[in-house]
């Protein structure tokens, strides 16, 4: 008669297989039930703000100076860059339209290597305020260096012309207020020929098209003159002032 036999575990046969039991217990923890939801996506990055600006009136100017395609046509790659440019030169507002703001800082910037390339400053020993009425720029230059860089200016319209020439700054005053002008604050004021003064203008530099005589600067820019310029210092303006907008 044949003799059934059971098998034995031993205990490390029963051990080995309890701890095969809980890793398979913890890998169907872990992966959870088959119908579980996939983990979403993370989200897409912001899009670049949307820059709609259309074509201004010194498009291909700054298509220029920007090494962009020169057609006169904005497109959302020339506002893009139009409006890149203004941020790095603190142009209000920075929305990539190429208006006459934008235009004249952009002459200022690209002047700044050799203001004086065309000679049509007199160099001398001596320190002299350059103004060019054809660029509306200003600089101050000693010999043939240039102490202050080129900065953009609104100098007088068509019936009150700022006057062509030498000029010597003869009187200064910080907080000046004009007696024809209502009341018109001219902080950094410094009169050169008559009342005509280099000053600076709150607000909007070009507004109105032009001044009534005096050369504006923008205000900090005007305080930086002021520090560096004493009476005595020369003046030269030449060139023509060409229209601009309002």
């Amino acid at each position: 008669m044949a003799v059934r036999r059971t098998a034995h575990r031993t205990p490390r046969a029963a051990a080995a297989r309890a701890a095969a039991l809980a890793t398979l217990c913890a890998l169907v923890a872990l992966a959870g039930p088959a119908h579980a939801a996939a983990p979403e996506p993370a989200p897409a990055p912001e899009p670049e703000t949307a820059c709609t600006a259309g074509t201004g009136p010194y498009q291909r100017e700054l298509e220029a100076h920007l090494d962009l395609t020169v057609d006169g046509t904005q497109s959302i790659a020339d506002c893009l860059a139009i409006r890149a440019f203004q941020q790095r030169n603190d142009i209000t507002p920075a929305d990539g339209y190429p208006g006459l703001a934008t235009f004249r800082v952009m002459t200022a910037v690209a002047a700044r290597a050799n203001p004086n390339a065309a000679g049509d400053c007199p160099v001398r020993d001596h320190r002299v305020t350059c103004v060019d009425l054809e660029r509306q720029l200003l600089w101050v230059q000693r010999g043939r260096r240039v102490v202050f860089a080129p900065v953009p200016i609104r100098t007088g319209r068509d019936d009150q012309e700022t006057r062509p020439g030498w000029h010597e700054i003869y009187w200064r005053h910080k907080d000046h207020v004009s007696s024809l002008y209502d009341n018109s604050p001219m902080p950094y004021a410094q009169f050169f020929d008559g009342g005509q003064a280099l000053h600076g203008r709150p607000g909007r530099l070009f507004a109105e098209g032009g001044s009534a005589g005096c050369v504006n600067l923008s205000v900090p820019d005007a305080e930086r003159l002021w520090n560096l310029l004493v009476e005595g210092d020369a003046v030269y303006v030449w060139g023509v002032k060409p229209g601009t907008e309002d």
